[in-house]
């Protein structure tokens, strides 16, 4: 009996083995690869793979759909601002629906139990499935033989004792099986989500608060620069050259205005939301306090809009910096 499976592959070291594991046992797999705004994913390395395994893999980008699912997850958020449940809800119900398109009647994952406290304990996993469609239909070879009999199994399709039963949050089984299967150039095992990270969830909270519902040309914006809060408005400073580089680009192809300072080496400072003239001013002495230009003096930065504005001021103090930083 032969049945194709639609692999969930993140191009780590669990859903690469979990994979192997199943092509090992002969059976017909594709794959898909998710990505949502937050990933720090790398899309060759998981074509990589498929090549290596001779298998097809499809991309799926999950964005304004998924940011509206951020702005109120109905399981709520982990310890930042994961969502890991709806997120895993979410993606399983698109891996459904890309399975009915190519004929795939169960669905493989790298999931570890117990790695992930907020999506990988065993309640959590029946309620993904569940909430997904997806009951008795998702294989986790990994951790298979610590579950409970997936469909696949029950019809011998696939061969549960050949399977694994591994769990918790160590390592060592997961690259000890590597080696065993022949899995050598495998992706870090630490995880990609931004909204696992303290600093960004805090900017991704501020932004909530102040300008409600996520949207997706904005999401880029907050994975660069230094952010400060100034009344409505944000204000992003560029770190380093190819930050400058990022947020001018953005700011042309979304209109938001933009400063620099006009004689010196500086970053690039994106505004975002209302700007008033004591915004502009604070914003500007941002802008300074991180150029080349000196501190004590009047400076002149160039302010791009519909126009463009000079703006004269003194760099801000780094006590009165740390009071907008967010």
């Amino acid at each position: 009996m032969t049945k194709k499976g639609l692999a969930l592959l993140s191009g780590g070291l669990d859903s690469t083995l979990a994979v192997k594991a199943v092509i090992d046992q002969g059976l017909e797999i594709e794959a898909v690869h998710f990505t949502t705004p937050f990933c720090n994913c790398d899309k060759c390395a998981v074509n990589e793979i498929g090549r290596n395994f001779g298998i097809p893999v499809h991309h799926i980008f999950v964005g304004q759909d998924f940011l509206d699912l951020l702005a109120d997850p109905p399981h709520g958020y982990g310890s930042q601002m994961n969502i890991c449940i709806d997120c895993r809800i979410h993606m399983f119900r698109k891996a459904r629906e890309l399975g009915k398109e190519i004929g795939a009647e169960f669905y493989v994952t790298g999931e570890v139990l117990g790695q992930r406290p907020f999506s990988q304990r065993r309640n959590a996993m029946r309620l993904i499935e569940r909430e997904a469609g997806l009951e008795g239909k998702i294989l986790r070879p990994l951790s298979a033989r610590l579950l409970p009999e997936t469909d696949v199994e029950k019809e011998g399709v696939v061969d549960r004792d050949s399977l694994y039963a591994i769990r918790g949050r160590r390592r060592t089984p997961q690259m000890s099986l590597a080696e065993e299967l022949g899995v050598y150039d495998y992706a870090c095992p630490s995880g990609g989500c931004l909204l696992t990270d303290p600093q960004f969830a805090r900017r991704l909270r501020d932004y909530l608060r102040h300008e409600g519902r996520p949207l997706l040309e904005d999401m880029a914006f907050l994975r660069l620069g230094r952010h400060f809060r100034l009344k409505k408005a944000r204000v992003i400073v560029g770190r380093n050259k190819a930050e400058n580089d990022a947020l001018q680009s953005l700011a042309g192809r979304t209109g938001m205005p933009w400063m620099e300072v006009s004689e010196y080496v500086g970053p690039v400072t994106v505004v975002m939301g209302d700007v008033d003239d004591n915004v502009l001013s604070k914003s500007a002495a941002i802008t300074v306090r991180y150029s080349d230009a000196p501190r004590d003096a009047p400076i002149d930065v160039n302010y791009f809009d519909e126009d463009v504005k000079r703006v004269k001021v003194v760099s801000i103090s780094d006590e009165e910096l740390e009071r907008y930083r967010i």
